[in-house]
């Protein structure tokens, strides 16, 4: 047998592993053939080829691990099993740019399962390769090693400080002060997934500079870009008010108020996040906020959102108007009350409803003014009718109550009031009972009014425990009326006069 015969074997062999590798990887890129290619036993054909003399195959052969694993649970399960994961590990320290791609790809896909799996990832020692990956010139071998690294991290604070400790954190800071905006969007995703678990995580991500790179990049025109920066800005600032602080103290407003007007949603809703973590920490970082022209930008942003988008929004105006009353008032003079009116009629997410009655229960709850500023927007028969729907969830129930108690508590305009005396069970009534037992003795029109409208009537016709904190209520209002006309008012009043009379 000549040579050339003898070779000829060799490449009609390697020409067949290429053949084959690239199949399976195209194959793998359709979801419907999974099943098929797992039933032939797949993995077991491509483990030997990502040890391959030919890099390309080598190379393929992980491709296609990726796309398999990046499918479903199963199947990156069975990468686990299969003891691939060490090898990718291994050959990642020795093979070219397009190899550490494609092994970093198969960490990523595997990782993002669950928190297990992403642990099989560390315990095969991938954590150490990714962070050579990160020193990398390539810019794709970087962001491909980023994107992994935050796809282990955004699990569990275990995994996250995991990460933190194979020195990632100052690697992906540099990552987001490269020109190329594809690394820039995932390194910002991966500070963000390590940042978002602890104040511990969050402050190691801090002391690296992160925050005045990101702010920065909050200006970038690039939409996916501008999403990762405010997102990681949010999930930093929620945890102190230290480094709430931080952030603003960045000047990354009031210039990011605008981004609440960008056409992107997700840019709209991460800016309105990351507003909310801001302002819920102190009185004075929500003024802050209030002073450049938050309150007004969020209003807007809630009048052109719709769904979930409108949550971050609506939890930052009740998170403002919670800390005092100075702050609620911003959110009533900018128009907060009937714009939250308007979601809570809107919306059908029961979660979007209890964080809107939420909001109006930190609204109202300060003193009359406020109180009567949600009263006038109609606002209490839809919480009450909230309440009493079998259909709500049990939190909005709990929610719209609190709601409505904590307002009629500094209630006063008892228009708002009176149509609760008819329609309000006996739980919600003694509150509101109570603040006519209060108001009416001090205020001869509104005793006159309350006489008129039917108001002490329907008083006496309620039932009341004797003794019962209802019952003192409704012996504080008849006092402030002469007898006889508490008794014309009383029910069965018509008898007693033909009692009279015979």
């Amino acid at each position: 047998m000549s040579q050339r015969q003898v070779l000829q074997v060799f490449e009609q062999y390697q020409k067949a592993r290429t053949q084959f590798v690239q199949t399976v990887a195209d194959l793998a890129s359709r979801p419907n053939n999974t099943e098929t290619l797992q039933n032939a036993g797949v993995m077991s054909f491509l483990r030997p080829l990502l040890l391959d003399a030919v890099p390309t195959i080598q190379q393929t052969a992980a491709l296609a691990l990726g796309r398999l694993a990046n499918y479903n649970e199963d199947l990156a399960e069975a990468v686990v099993k299969g003891d691939i994961l060490p090898q990718l590990v291994h050959s990642m320290a020795e093979q070219n740019r397009f190899h550490k791609k494609a092994a970093a790809f198969v960490l990523r896909a595997v990782a993002k399962h669950s928190p297990e799996l992403a642990q099989a990832v560390v315990d095969c020692g991938a954590l150490d390769a990714l962070v050579v990956s990160l020193e990398e010139f390539d810019p794709g071998v970087k962001e491909d090693a980023a994107w992994a690294i935050g796809y282990i991290a955004r699990h569990n604070a275990q995994l996250s400080q995991a990460v933190v400790d194979a020195g990632v954190v100052p690697l992906l800071v540099l990552c987001i002060q490269e020109p190329e905006i594809a690394l820039k969007r995932v390194a910002a995703s991966a500070l963000s997934d390590i940042a978002k678990h602890s104040p511990e995580l969050a402050q190691t991500v801090v002391d690296t500079g992160a925050i005045a790179h990101l702010a920065q990049m909050s200006l970038n025109p690039d939409a996916k870009l501008k999403r990762q920066v405010f997102l990681a800005l949010s999930q930093i600032a929620k945890h102190s008010v230290d480094v709430a602080e931080m952030v603003v103290e960045a000047e990354i407003f009031p210039a990011a108020l605008v981004c609440l007007k960008d056409p992107d949603e997700f840019v709209r809703k991460n800016v309105a996040t990351l507003i909310q973590e801001i302002t819920k920490h102190t009185p004075e970082l929500s003024q802050i906020i209030v002073n450049m022209g938050g309150v007004a930008a969020v209003i807007d942003y809630l009048g052109d959102a719709k769904g979930n988008v409108r949550l971050p929004g609506i939890m930052m105006l009740g998170y403002v108007a919670a800390h005092s009353e100075i702050v609620a008032m911003a959110v009533i003079e900018s128009k907060g009350v009937p714009q939250l009116s308007i979601c809570l009629e809107e919306e059908q997410d029961d979660h979007l409803k209890a964080a809107t009655a939420w909001a109006f229960g930190q609204i109202g709850r300060h003193t009359p003014e406020h109180a009567q500023a949600v009263a006038v927007a109609n606002v209490f028969p839809k919480l009450l009718k909230l309440y009493l729907d079998t259909e709500s969830s049990e939190d909005l129930q709990v929610k719209a109550k609190t709601a409505l108690e904590s307002i009629f508590q500094k209630c006063t305009y008892l228009p708002a009031l009176e149509p609760l005396l008819y329609e309000a069970p006996s739980n919600i009534l003694e509150h509101v009972i109570c603040q006519f037992s209060k108001v009416l003795p001090h205020d001869s029109k509104a005793r006159r009014l309350f006489v008129t409208s039917g108001g002490l009537k329907k008083v006496q016709e309620i039932k009341a425990e004797p003794g019962s904190a209802i019952q003192e209520y409704i012996n504080a209002i008849n006092s402030c009326y002469p007898e006889e006309i508490v008794r014309y008012y009383s029910p069965r009043y018509s008898e007693t006069l033909l009692d009279l009379l015979d």
